[in-house]
């Protein structure tokens, strides 16, 4: 046994309270693991059998332009959470201990190539589908899974490697910017005369895509090697915030919620960062010294402004994941109603941080002297023209993809603007999960409650309050649908803030 091993060895037999692990729950393991791959290899033979054999050349660039931004994703999410992670107590002793830390964090490098093995069948899956099988499927399909296997593992021991050196995070900095630009290409080329050169890409031998299924592998296993010596040198203070952070986010999972990610993002990037005070717009100012209600509630409102103006890399990353509808109605087409709700609530939701911190410090919000409800109707003015924003030019771009009817659907989104403000507001000021409230017995298993109750609040106020355009999405825009928007965004909005309370 290695040093590392007698190490555990030895803390496991001096914790109290542990027992060795009996014959029931090695069953109950290895249960649970069957189970897990019959699942798995269900859903991996459902996705399998409905690739078609010939994809439309319009359908193409929209799915290579998805994988490749849930190819980004991944890279962006293994480089924000580290990647290498290990528990509290291994940090806190056995990472600043004399022992080998390749040895150390042999575990969790297991555990990176697991999920990288799993990404990477997903992401070959995805290719297969964008692609089409026009022949040999039992090869292609090979093919596209090792593809993707490498791409994802390869991109793994680069976000490994660039945690132990600043030269290889350019370089995954770079990877990513890559991808994206890439993606973007073949969402350009899908819509435009290069659809032909993406056919013929589908269409392209199999012994090619073989020979770059096998150069991707090994280029895959000389990054592995790499990130394998680099173990040790990952630095001790990269690994104490990524241990943080991955105890986080099981803590947040563990709890159900999420809203504990938020802000643990939220206060990780503003930490240690020096920030440079302007003065304030003259509006303000001018209302400050005339005396007029109106002022505290904008003053209160402006530190949200001056939140996202300080990030705009972010806003820009918002307002450019309009695209995504447009992108999966091509690709997909059902699931693209689902996503333009989604992206609208989620794009008015993302600059709620006062509404956040005053209902979990109610206390703070009452010292101003200051009404409940102007706060927030002052509040709600930069999530109305961010959300409506979105949801203009999601909807521009549904119609520029001839996923809709000819229409001005684009008149919708203003229309909608104060519901999905008054939704992100309520979505804000929820309380935790409540997982005392009973569990429902349904055919799918038990369900709880309280989570669902949690992740509905604020939700079901947008989608009521954005009802007729969502009855507009199935036919053809008018200006009843218009003016009913109009009045129950309003309405919506209004009610929320006549019925809101500390």
């Amino acid at each position: 046994m290695t040093q590392v091993h007698l190490v555990r060895a030895f803390i496991r037999t001096r914790t109290r309270g542990r027992r060795a692990p009996t014959w029931t729950d090695r069953y109950a393991l290895i249960a649970g693991l069957a189970l897990a791959v019959l699942s798995l290899g269900r859903l991996a033979l459902v996705s399998v059998t409905s690739i078609a054999r010939q994809v439309e050349p319009s359908r193409i660039g929209a799915g290579l332009a998805l994988a490749g931004l849930g190819y980004a994703g991944f890279l962006a999410l293994a480089r924000a959470f580290g990647p290498v992670a290990t528990s509290a107590a291994d940090a806190a002793w056995l990472v600043l201990s004399p022992l080998p830390r390749r040895g150390v964090l042999g575990r969790p490098a297991a555990v990176l190539l697991l999920v990288a093995l799993l990404g990477g069948a997903a992401l070959g899956v995805a290719l297969l589908a964008a692609l089409g099988l026009p022949d040999d499927p039992a090869v292609r399909l090979i093919t596209a899974v090792v593809l993707g296997v490498s791409a994802a593992a390869g991109g793994m021991a680069t976000a490994v490697l660039a945690q132990s050196s600043q030269a290889w995070d350019a370089w995954l900095q770079g990877a990513i910017a890559g991808v994206l630009a890439a993606a973007v290409l073949a969402a350009v080329l899908g819509s435009g005369p290069g659809r032909h050169m993406l056919a013929s890409v589908a269409g392209a031998p199999v012994s090619l895509g073989a020979a770059l299924a096998a150069s991707c592998a090994a280029t895959a296993a000389l990054l592995l090697r790499s990130a394998w010596g680099a173990l040790e040198r990952i630095p001790a203070r990269a690994l104490l915030a990524s241990s943080t952070r991955a105890g986080h986010v099981a803590g947040a999972s563990a709890a159900l919620d999420p809203g504990i990610l938020t802000w643990i993002a939220e206060d990780a990037h503003w930490r240690g960062r020096a920030l440079r005070s302007r003065p304030w717009p003259a509006p303000l100012t001018r209302r400050a010294a005339s005396g007029t209600a109106a002022s505290p509630a904008l003053a209160l409102a402006w530190p949200d402004w001056r939140r996202l103006a300080r990030r705009p890399g972010r806003l820009s990353a918002v307002l450019a994941s309009a695209a995504l509808p447009a992108l999966t109605a091509q690709a997909v087409g059902a699931a693209s109603t689902a996503v333009l709700a989604a992206g609208a609530l989620a794009a008015a939701v993302a600059c709620t941080t006062g509404a956040r911190r005053d209902g979990d410090d109610p206390s703070l919000a009452r010292l101003f002297g200051i009404g409940l409800r102007p706060v927030l109707a002052a509040r709600a003015v930069l999530p109305a023209l961010l959300g409506g924003a979105w949801l203009t030019l999601a909807l521009a771009g549904l119609g520029l993809a001839h996923a809709l009817p000819p229409g001005p659907w684009w008149l919708l989104g203003p229309a909608a603007a104060p519901a999905l403000a008054a939704g992100a507001l309520r979505m804000a000021r929820r309380r935790p999960a409540d997982h005392a409230m009973p569990v429902l017995d349904t055919p799918v298993g038990a369900m709880p409650t309280g989570p669902l109750l949690w992740a509905a609040t604020g939700a079901d106020l947008a989608l009521l309050g954005c009802a007729p355009t969502l009855l507009a999405l199935t036919g053809e825009p008018s200006g009843a649908h218009l003016a009913a928007q109009a009045l129950c965004g309003a309405a919506a909005l209004g009610g929320y803030l006549l019925c809101a309370r500390r």
